[in-house]
C-alpha cells in the first residue's frame, strides 16, 4: 500500500491557505487574517508548531472571519474550478483504488476532488460545520492515530510527502520520498 500526503505532495501549494486567498473576493475580513496564517505557515514549515495552537487558530478563523458553514462550503466548487490546475497529475497518476491519502487538509476541501483522486481511502481533518469548529486535526502523530485506526499495523510500503511534519508515518513506512515540485528523492 502507498500513503500520499496531499499539500505540497499531488497537489502544488497549501490547499487550505489558496482556499482563504480565493475566499478574500467575497470576505474582505479575510485579509486582516492573512499575516496570522502566514506567520503559522511559516512555523508548521520549520516543524515548530503544536497541535493545540493549529487548533485554537483554526477555530479563531472559523468563527470570527468566515460568515458561517455556507460561505466555506459554498466556496469549494469554485476553487477547485480555479486551483484544479495545482494538482500534480504525475503524482496523482501513482495513486492506485487500495492507496490512502493522509492530509492535515480539511474534509470538505478534499471530498470537493475526490473524483480525481482514484481512491475513497482519505483521512483527513475534520471539521464540524455547524459549530464551526475543528472535531480532528490530522497532523503530526494523529496522522498515525488516524492510519492505525482504520488499518491497524498494516505497514506502508511507499509514503510520499514534502514534509518532516510527517516524521511520525516516516517511521512506520518501509520506503519514504520527499516530494519538491514533483520531484522525488528517497530518504528511507
Amino acid at each position: 500500500m502507498k500513503v500520499f500526503d496531499f499539500d505540497n505532495t499531488l497537489y502544488h501549494g497549501e490547499s487550505s491557505v489558496d482556499l482563504a486567498l480565493y475566499m478574500i473576493r467575497n470576505n474582505k475580513k479575510i485579509i486582516l487574517y492573512l499575516p496570522k496564517i502566514f506567520v503559522n505557515l511559516i512555523k508548521y514549515k520549520l516543524c515548530l508548531v503544536e497541535k493545540k495552537k493549529i487548533v485554537a487558530g483554526i477555530n479563531d478563523f472559523l468563527s470570527n472571519v468566515l460568515h458561517g458553514k455556507e460561505e466555506i462550503f459554498g466556496a469549494v466548487d469554485g476553487f477547485w474550478e480555479k486551483n484544479r490546475c495545482k494538482l500534480d497529475r504525475a503524482m496523482l497518476g501513482r495513486i492506485e483504488q487500495d492507496d490512502v491519502i493522509i492530509t492535515a487538509g480539511p474534509d470538505f476541501l478534499i471530498n470537493g476532488i475526490r473524483d480525481l483522486i482514484n481512491t475513497d481511502h482519505i483521512i483527513s481533518s475534520r471539521i464540524d460545520a455547524d459549530k464551526m469548529k475543528v472535531r480532528y486535526l490530522n497532523f503530526g502523530d494523529n496522522k498515525v492515530k488516524g492510519y492505525k485506526a482504520l488499518y491497524g499495523d498494516k505497514r506502508i510500503d511507499c509514503f510520499y510527502t514534502d514534509s518532516y511534519n510527517d516524521k511520525a508515518l516516516m517511521d512506520i513506512s518501509d520506503k519514504v520520498y520527499i516530494v519538491k515540485k514533483g520531484r522525488l528523492s528517497r530518504i528511507k
